[in-house]
């Protein structure tokens, strides 16, 4: 089996982040591999898997970083594969590191989430694969039947809590 998704992290300390991607690929069958790779302490690494992402298979590159967040970047400046960064909470409450991934010069382009927002990252993956794969779009589909059958059940909860002012119309 071979990676169709890249998570890649600048530190093993966002891990604690990363990981929520890594469970909703795994929830979706979705293969996936992890590595953490940093623009600043490992050039030579992440220039080699950018650069060779594409010829493994890889469909969809995770990368997330935080305070200077250079990594999604670097990696979007070395391969074709789309890239999705997530800026991680390590300082100011990530807002340099949204930054940073935001603005990227043009040709350069790369999808950002929240702040922290790693579960996002890897739903968006899912629907880049989805594009061309009916198996993976018909997985996609239920998990948005699913959160809307979530939010249609909490109402009905709802209707049965009683408060003496509570209006149910």
């Amino acid at each position: 089996m071979r990676p169709l998704v890249s998570i890649i992290m600048g530190s093993t300390s966002d891990w604690t982040v990363m990981e929520k991607a890594a469970k909703t690929l795994n929830d979706f069958e979705i293969p996936f591999e992890i590595n953490a790779l940093s623009a600043h302490r490992t050039p030579d690494e992440v220039s080699a898997f950018a650069k060779k992402a594409h010829k493994r298979g890889v469909k969809a590159i995770i990368a997330g970083a935080g305070m200077a967040a250079h990594l999604p970047g670097v990696i979007a400046a070395m391969t074709p594969v789309p890239v999705i960064g997530v800026p991680i909470k390590a300082s100011l409450e990530g807002w340099d590191a949204m930054l940073a991934i935001l603005q990227m010069p043009p040709g350069i382009p790369v999808a950002a989430v929240a702040v922290n927002g790693a579960q996002n990252a890897a739903i968006l993956a899912v629907q880049i694969l989805a594009v061309g794969n009916k198996k993976i779009f018909k997985q996609y589909e239920a998990f948005k039947n699913s959160l809307k059958e979530k939010i249609v059940q909490a109402n009905e909860d709802f209707s049965k809590i009683e408060f003496e002012f509570k209006v149910n119309q």
